[in-house]
């Protein structure tokens, strides 16, 4: 059994545990809350991208752009983003969980020969991934690249890929990473990077807000320009949402990890409480076992 002075210690222990989670807590959620609003910021830019494309694509015109061309499947890029710190719950098994399964769908699709270039984002991800190559899977780390990436880190990543592609080192580009809804809610999401989808810009939600427009010089020219400003948006997106999701999986963690602190100091404390007047009581017992030796 436990002494007082062994209990004492474990429930200082327990409360600067708790103390520490709660704190961890609110900066995972201010964190969370500024990726929020740089994915509100966002938001519109990609809105106005995919508007002019697609009035573009409403125009009697013929458009041709090397990013849109599909090709026969030789060689994957899978892009899987993860976190670079941990104490984020089960964030990164699921989503290394998915990649796995996303693997297996592109060998049905394309066939056992097909090639897999991962480019993981994020060192906790990276780690997993390492340990996967082989049989037509390489893994391949841009240098600077991470989950916390800047503005122009991103852009360099997302050039970077565009060229692969237009090189034909890669034939096609897939986005893997968790698409945030809330802070309870993270749900896993594969896309299509490159070649651009026509899907992209024929939704309902794009069409609405369509309008026969004027076009200069021509709007072949501007397809072509603007097409690249459309798969920086996404990335950017991609990225930001990754770094929310990050946060909100953060937060559930130190909430769950909270909760169970407090669990268990109050277990510590009725210990304690019992340990305790069970001492008292002995030592009553004892002075009254001596008076009445007298």
């Amino acid at each position: 059994m436990a002494t007082l002075r062994e209990l004492k210690g474990r429930i200082g222990s327990v409360a600067s545990s708790e103390k520490i989670t709660g704190a961890m807590k609110m900066i995972s959620s201010a964190k969370m809350h500024r990726a929020e609003g740089d994915l509100r910021r966002l938001l519109p830019f990609r809105q106005q991208i995919e508007t002019i494309i697609g009035n573009l694509l409403t125009a009697d015109a013929e458009f041709s752009s090397p990013l849109t061309e599909p090709r026969e499947v030789r060689t994957v890029g899978i892009v899987v983003l993860g976190s670079d710190d941990g104490l984020c719950g089960a964030y990164n098994i699921n989503i290394f969980k998915g990649l796995l399964a996303r693997l297996r769908e592109c060998r049905e699709k394309y066939g056992d020969n097909v090639k897999m270039v991962i480019f993981p984002v994020g060192r906790k991800i990276t780690k997993a991934v390492s340990k996967i190559t082989g049989s037509n899977i390489t893994m391949e780390s841009l240098e600077g690249v991470t989950s916390k990436s800047s503005g122009d880190e991103v852009k360099r990543f997302a050039h970077e890929l565009e060229v692969r592609f237009l090189d034909g080192v890669l034939d096609s580009v897939e986005l893997l990473y968790m698409n945030f809804q809330s802070v309870s809610r993270q749900r896993l999401r594969s896309e299509q990077f490159l070649p651009v989808l026509p899907e992209s810009f024929t939704g309902e939600d794009v069409k609405a807000i369509c309008r026969p427009c004027i076009f200069e010089p021509d709007a072949a020219t501007i397809f072509v320009s603007v097409l690249p400003m459309f798969l920086l948006a996404v990335m950017q997106e991609v990225f930001t949402e990754n770094r929310a999701a990050e946060q909100a999986a953060r937060i559930m963690a130190m909430q769950s990890a909270n909760d169970n602190a407090k669990k268990l100091l109050e277990q510590l404390q009725i210990e304690f409480n019992k340990l305790r007047q069970q001492s008292i009581t002995t030592e009553l017992l004892d002075i009254i076992g001596g008076q009445a030796k007298q």
